[in-house]
């Protein structure tokens, strides 16, 4: 008798461990929709109680912009990666619990990796160091055990996104943008290599499931996330809890902040500079780019519901803004693919903020950055903004 009800435990706590981990990647099985979070101030509940009150399901979370214990933010130093700092990881608790209490999911999403310093916090530079030994790798592992070991128990996390826009092609001689051909031969070249990106998460993704092995994995395409970069993935991951991401600017030409310089902007719908040529960006075409992920999702037989455009948007001043966001989303909605926007309420750029409008910000703005204080500015319900605010609503 002892042994069987020893033998019955040990099933239900299998059994129950078996649910939680379905329960974690089941929350992608219905389309989520959210907004990302790259703030220069360490959120409080009252940012993430907005960000639901317009029905986000989740916030993909960025901290590289926080004030650091030391040289680089959890990570202490991204040149030598030793552990986590202490007092980093408290406030990145402190902001996952507010999210949680304000009814939110978060995706916790680093710009900086060992070796893969986010160029903003690296003057300006791209660091491919991570791209051309595997010293970094390992590092690279031994960071994201040691996070999912501290955080694979707190109920507000829905995925940890292993890096942010990783592009291990940028000097390795492809082309961005290059055909499907390209790519593929390229990947070809450097499989097994230190910029095979695929190998890289198989090696971070199996360190990190020796302490949890719950916690759904993102997995951004490379040249940034680009939504045509999977094409020389010869397959997913074994994991069976992994979502595959990219992001959503292009025609970045247009869409983004050098073309509020130009003497004359590249105007959305028109003729726009992309991959070597100039096309024409509308609905159709956003709609065949977008496509791109999902005609792969097909070909490796893997589910739309693991893929996510993690970040999407354009320059909020520019006049083909709201065209741009509606012909995105309605791609995204077509297909039931998760997504989430950019940004909400950035406190340090406000490009995307389409809560503010068309209008340049005043100078308070700018003041608060440089003081290091909270932004003063009111958001409000703008017609740059009502695209994405009426796909949040339930």
């Amino acid at each position: 008798m002892r042994n069987w009800i020893i033998a019955s435990l040990i099933t239900l706590c299998c059994f129950s461990g078996q649910a939680l981990a379905a329960d974690l990647i089941g929350f992608w099985d219905t389309p989520r929709h959210g907004g990302n979070s790259f703030n220069r101030l360490p959120p409080r509940k009252d940012y993430f109680d907005a960000l639901r009150g317009h029905g986000a399901s989740w916030v993909r979370l960025s901290y590289d912009k926080w004030q650091p214990s030391e040289r680089d933010f959890l990570l202490g130093d991204a040149d030598d990666y030793q552990g986590i700092a202490e007092s980093d990881l408290a406030t990145l608790r402190r902001v996952l619990d507010d999210a949680h209490a304000a009814g939110l999911k978060v995706v916790i999403a680093p710009l900086s990796l060992p070796g893969m310093r986010w160029a903003q916090n690296n003057h300006g530079r791209f660091d491919d160091r991570l791209w051309q030994d595997k010293h970094y790798w390992d590092q690279s592992a031994a960071f994201w055990r040691d996070l999912a070991l501290a955080l694979k128990d707190h109920p507000a996390i829905a995925a940890y996104n292993l890096i942010n826009e990783p592009a291990p092609e940028k000097n390795g001689w492809l082309p961005e943008h290059a055909s499907a051909e390209a790519m593929r031969a390229w990947y070809q070249r450097e499989q097994g290599g230190s910029r095979d990106l695929p190998l890289f998460y198989e090696q971070v993704v199996a360190a990190i499931r020796e302490v949890d092995p719950r916690t759904p994995v993102m997995l951004d395409a490379g040249w940034y996330a680009a939504a045509d970069a999977f094409a020389y993935w010869p397959a997913p991951l074994a994991d069976g809890k992994a979502l595959y991401s990219v992001h959503m600017y292009e025609p970045y030409a247009a869409t983004s902040a050098p073309n509020l310089l130009r003497d004359q902007p590249y105007a959305y719908p028109g003729p726009v500079p992309f991959g070597g040529r100039t096309q024409t960006w509308d609905a159709r075409q956003v709609a065949d780019y977008l496509h791109q992920p999902l005609r792969w999702a097909a070909a490796v037989n893997l589910p739309s519901s693991r893929l996510v455009v993690g970040e999407l948007g354009c320059m909020r001043r520019l006049p083909g803004c709201r065209q741009y966001l509606e012909d995105v989303l309605g791609v995204l909605d077509d297909a039931r693919l998760h997504w989430a926007f950019y940004s909400f309420r950035e406190d340090s750029w406000d490009g995307m903020d389409y809560e503010l409008g068309s209008a340049k910000v005043p100078w308070a703005y700018w003041q608060a950055i440089e003081k290091g204080v909270p932004d003063p500015i009111a958001r409000k319900a703008t017609p740059e903004f009502e695209p994405v605010r009426r796909r949040l609503q339930p």
